[in-house]
């Protein structure tokens, strides 16, 4: 099979009929600035423009309570009581969020469309009698509400036979070609980069190791989706046109390059990216809404606040990454109440925010300019018009003069990125009473740098200062805004009445400091310690703040991506209704919870009366220095 570098993908997007020219009218001027170094291809440059979408992370293992399906499940178990598409899209459209992309595929290998090619798939469940098509159903709701539509597809499949050998392969290209020609268009094709390791795989029931890059050529796998489907970005290996940030938690690197090397991915380097990198290889951002990436009644509690999501926006579209931030539909097959208003919240906030440019009106003059190129042209609005210097000057200063009574806190700046990432270095700087003073100092601009005052701020002026860059900036964007804070969301225990408000509870003992995190409902603040032994492992005693009707209890892992540390391997519970006399609960492993990363709930033989409930951890699920637990549960017998 042909070898096809990541230059070949490119100079083929670049060639599809479909796609766009870089913009005639810059190309058309004979000053037009040399573009610098790495740029992006007319579809990766469209990517750019989307900004935030939609993940949704629906299938089997929303019926299973798992993050990772075994491949075993029986189709039979899935069954939404009243998926309706529809809300699912008005939900993402309240959150802003420019696009939607499904788990058509998961690694337990679940198809969401009834595929001949398997019969672990859709038409073999109860949902409309075996005769529902839920991608068709996203696909057509995204159509109708003008949203762009795409799709992931797992490579790793634990269901399948063939996993590991050739036949796999041709059978998940065969999955691909479906996908990319019964759906109409798609924006995005996502792959996963997890691959390999225990699985169900027709019943041999054993771990398979693959070698990814080789085993399945990604190289022609990408020339297939772009054959398909051209304007969709690939997503993850080398050779696609978008690299994962290096973590899920929805924080790019400060700065966050859209350049890398021309080899295979790095994390390190991934949430960074490499200045001056040969290939345009931007960072997708993604985080889900929820400490999973599937739906959790367990986890109600724990949805990411309008707040939060606004500093993720900051953290990711402010540094010139696209957010893709996950909303799981629960097991009605509906976008759960709570996270709707929380979305819609969020959406709000952003739009009134960047609704409005107060720089508008201003009257902008720079150091230096380029003839047809004249400062006016960062306050136009539009992305393809830009502000440049001559070719040998790359320091130059860009300054706004403002309309008396212009109060701003939000300011957001954009490159031209068809002409390269050009600034290494620069300040924004505010003339307050007469005299200058710096506001932010960073390196990057890319895609956009936004930048969040702690306070509005009037000046008279404000100023860009390009303090490095290798070639004459092009900057096609300066704005002020004023922002607009969220409408706050309450917080809820849970829609499952059975899941117990770890809120109420107290810490009595722990083998270590922080144990308070395990029940402050945050998924982001981790009770770490050292690696336990059988000798001297880690325990926590919980006092449940009155009798409970105790049926079980849960463990959330952290799902940071943290160096050296891990979460337990096993577990053993106790309960005691004194805090003095202790009864034996249940003890055993958490199932595949180093990689999955889900909460764990474990449910006891019996149901038992409990006002304390003591947990012991004898070693890490994978050798490390650290344990890490980010949070306790419990939950009452079903009712």
């Amino acid at each position: 099979m042909t070898d096809l570098s990541r230059r070949t993908l490119l100079a083929t997007g670049l060639a599809a009929g479909t796609l766009p020219a870089i913009p005639a009218q810059a190309e058309a001027r004979a000053n037009t600035p040399k573009p610098f170094g790495a740029t992006p291809s007319p579809r990766q440059w469209r990517w750019h423009g989307r900004e935030q979408y939609a993940f949704v992370h629906f299938s089997i293992n929303t019926f299973t309570d798992k993050e990772w399906g075994f491949g075993d499940e029986s189709p039979a178990l899935f069954n939404p009581s009243d998926f309706d598409a529809d809300q699912i899209v008005a939900a993402v459209k309240a959150g802003g969020l420019e696009g939607l992309i499904l788990t058509a595929k998961h690694h337990d290998g679940f198809c969401l469309w009834p595929t001949m090619l398997t019969e672990h798939c859709i038409r073999n469940s109860p949902y409309k009698g075996g005769k529902g098509d839920i991608v068709r159903e996203m696909a057509d709701a995204c159509r109708r509400a003008k949203l762009p539509f795409g799709l992931y597809l797992s490579p790793w499949d634990r269901n399948h036979a063939e996993y590991g050998r050739p036949a796999y392969v041709t059978y998940y290209r065969a999955q691909l070609t479906e996908l990319c020609t019964r759906y109409g268009d798609l924006f995005e094709v996502w792959f996963d980069g997890a691959n390999g390791g225990d699985g169900y795989y027709g019943g041999a029931r054993e771990a398979r190791k693959i070698d990814a890059p080789r085993y399945y050529d990604w190289p022609s796998i990408v020339a297939l989706v772009h054959k398909l489907q051209p304007n969709a970005c690939t997503f993850d290996p080398l050779g696609a046109d978008i690299r994962w940030v290096g973590n899920e938690d929805g924080i790019a690197g400060d700065p966050c390059w859209p350049t890398m090397p021309n080899e295979p991915y790095d994390q390190k380097n991934g949430n960074a990216g490499v200045r001056g990198g040969a290939i345009w290889w931007p960072a997708e951002t993604d985080v889900s809404i929820r400490p999973g990436w599937f739906y959790h009644s367990d986890e109600d509690s724990k949805v990411k606040s309008p707040e939060r999501l606004i500093r993720l926006y900051d953290e990711s579209v402010g540094r010139g990454t696209n957010l893709n931030l996950n909303v799981p539909p629960d097991r009605r097959g509906r976008i759960p109440d709570q996270d709707f208003k929380i979305l819609k919240s969020y959406g709000d906030a952003i739009r009134a925010t960047f609704a409005r440019d107060l720089a508008r009106g201003a009257v902008a003059h720079a150091s230096a300019s380029r003839p047809g190129f004249a400062p006016a042209k960062v306050l136009d609005g539009n992305r393809e018009t830009y502000w440049t210097a001559p070719d040998k000057v790359t320091t130059p200063v860009l300054t706004l003069d403002l309309k008396p009574g212009t109060r701003f806190d939000v300011i957001r700046l954009r490159e031209y990125l068809p002409l390269g990432v050009r600034v290494t270095r620069f300040a924004v700087d505010a003339e307050i009473n007469g005299s200058w003073q710096t506001l932010a100092e960073h390196e990057c601009i890319s895609a956009q740098r936004v930048i969040r005052l702690p306070a509005p701020i009037a000046p008279r002026r404000v100023r860009l200062r390009v303090l490095e860059a290798p070639a004459c900036p092009a900057i096609s964007e300066f704005a002020l805004f004023a922002s607009v804070a969220p409408v706050p969301v309450p917080a809820i225990v849970s829609t499952d009445p059975t899941v117990l408000d770890v809120t109420k509870w107290k810490v009595v003992e722990a083998s270590a400091p922080g144990a308070e995190k395990l029940l402050d409902n945050e998924a982001g603040t981790i009770w770490v310690q050292p690696s336990p032994t059988p000798a001297a492992p880690a325990r926590v005693t919980l006092d449940l703040g009155a009798p409970t009707a105790l049926a079980g209890f849960s463990l959330t892992p952290s799902r940071q991506v943290m160096t050296g540390a891990a979460p337990p391997r096993g577990y053993a519970a106790e309960t005691s209704v004194d805090g003095t006399n202790w009864e034996p609960a249940t003890t055993g492993e958490f199932s595949n919870i180093a990689y999955a990363l889900s909460t764990q709930r474990i449910a006891f033989t019996r149901v038992r009366t409990a006002r304390y409930l003591r947990l012991t951890f004898a070693e890490t699920a994978v050798p490390a220095g650290r344990l890490a637990i980010a949070g306790i549960g419990g939950f009452l017998p079903a009712r």
